[in-house]
């Protein structure tokens, strides 16, 4: 009898355990289809919108390129289940600005000048990963401050009024993806013009927060005053950026320097400096463990492609 008292209580406790699972399931299966892939969506999403730090730390930027495109596709159907999303927008803005940046651009860059064509149809593909990411980013900002887009493409200078230190990533994030684009779509007059919106975006996160990212708006910076003075540029300007950038990411990061020798150095024929500021790329360290590691070795890779590079880049022979 005690034992059979034992079992329907072993039972009951196994019954009701069921009866609650199964309770849920039901609950769960009352919701809405959509709502439940929603849910689904926001969960994961989550998960791969802030796994920067894991990517980041890989040694290996072959291994992180190959797997980019999936984490990138996969973002973007969580999207599809969960249009309202602006985590998830943001995300997709990073990844596909980050892969076209860091991945696909560079792959022009190594090729050799015989390889034109070739090297023309990649730089085509990077744009249009940029306008891809320009276009998430975009839909946040008008999200967060309804009509801003319209109004920084009219070059109204209040355009930005209403962000806050909370909107700096999402103000960098876009002025990275559409300054990039406009980097690769020279040719293309409707991209050149909105160029003071790029640099309205860097002003308004640098009024906000300017050391946010440890130096990252300052390296952003770094392209825009390389240009001449007639579009707004100031060489002189461009070396304060570097300075800054290198000390806010305490010396850690290889890409300030690299940033400075691609756009100010070759920008003022400076070969000597050009020289010196990737040397000092490839002296940060890239084979600790840090969240910049993979970051360092990407920007590694870009300096001795420019090191080898050099002679296309400059007019003289000498090192002045």
């Amino acid at each position: 009898m005690a034992a059979d008292a034992r079992a329907r209580a072993g039972l009951g406790v196994r019954d009701g355990r069921r009866v609650r699972g199964g309770a849920l399931a039901l609950a769960l299966l009352a919701l809405p289809a959509c709502s439940v892939r929603r849910f689904a969506a926001d969960r994961v999403g989550a998960v791969l919108a802030e796994s920067g730090t894991a990517w980041g730390e890989d040694d290996d930027p072959r291994l992180v390129g190959d797997a980019f495109p999936f984490a990138l596709k996969t973002l973007e159907s969580l999207l599809a289940a969960s249009p309202e999303n602006e985590g998830l927008r943001l995300a997709s803005c990073r990844g596909f600005a980050t892969y076209a940046a860091g991945f696909v651009a560079p792959e022009a860059e190594a090729l050799p000048a015989v390889e034109f064509e070739r090297a023309q149809a990649i730089r085509g593909r990077a744009l249009r990963l940029h306008l891809r990411a320009l276009g998430y980013c975009r839909e946040v900002l008008e999200r967060r401050l309804p009509g801003a887009v319209g109004r920084l493409t009219a070059g109204t200078a209040e355009a930005l009024a209403g962000a806050e230190r909370t909107d700096v990533e999402l103000l960098y994030w876009t002025a990275a993806a559409w300054g990039s684009a406009i980097a690769l779509g020279t040719d293309r007059p409707e991209l050149v013009a909105d160029l003071p919106a790029v640099r309205a975006l860097l002003a308004r996160a640098e009024a906000l927060d300017p050391a946010w990212g440890g130096g990252a708006l300052d390296e952003a910076g770094i392209p825009l005053d390389a240009l001449p003075e007639a579009l707004g540029g100031s060489l002189e300007r461009a070396r304060a950026r570097l300075e800054r950038a290198v000390a806010r990411s305490r010396g850690r990061l290889a890409s300030p320097w690299v940033t400075w020798a691609a756009s100010a150095a070759v920008a003022a024929q400076d070969r000597a400096g050009f020289r010196r500021a990737l040397e000092a790329a490839l002296a940060v360290d890239a084979e600790s463990p840090s969240p910049d590691r993979l970051a360092n070795r990407i920007a590694q890779e870009r300096a001795r492609r420019l090191l080898a590079r050099a002679d296309e880049l400059f007019y003289a022979g000498e090192e002045g």
